[in-house]
């Protein structure tokens, strides 16, 4: 049985009608705004809005975990946000 790797990356426009189809498997809407996306090898698993944390996944596919580390890796990315905007303040 051959293994393949989750990969979590940023959407990007050419992912649009790839999430759309995932979006529709999942009865919902597609996540907005900046979207992280769950990929195993070349399938979409998962998507995850860090603007709102909605998130759609592939019911036939065990994506669960995949939808669980989109969100590990949002919550990283917005403390990574937060202690440069802090690092930006200037006080006079």
């Amino acid at each position: 049985m051959t293994h393949s790797t989750l990969r979590i990356r940023p959407a990007r426009t050419t992912d649009a009608a790839a999430i759309e189809r995932l979006a529709a498997l999942d009865s919902s809407h597609a996540p907005g705004g900046d979207v992280l996306i769950a990929e195993v090898g070349d399938e979409l698993w998962a998507a995850l809005s860090l603007d709102d944390g909605h998130a759609v996944a592939d019911p036939l596919r065990p994506s669960a975990d995949a939808v669980l580390m989109l969100g590990a890796r949002g919550r990283q990315l917005r403390r990574g946000e937060r202690r440069r905007s802090h690092a930006r303040v200037r006080f006079a």
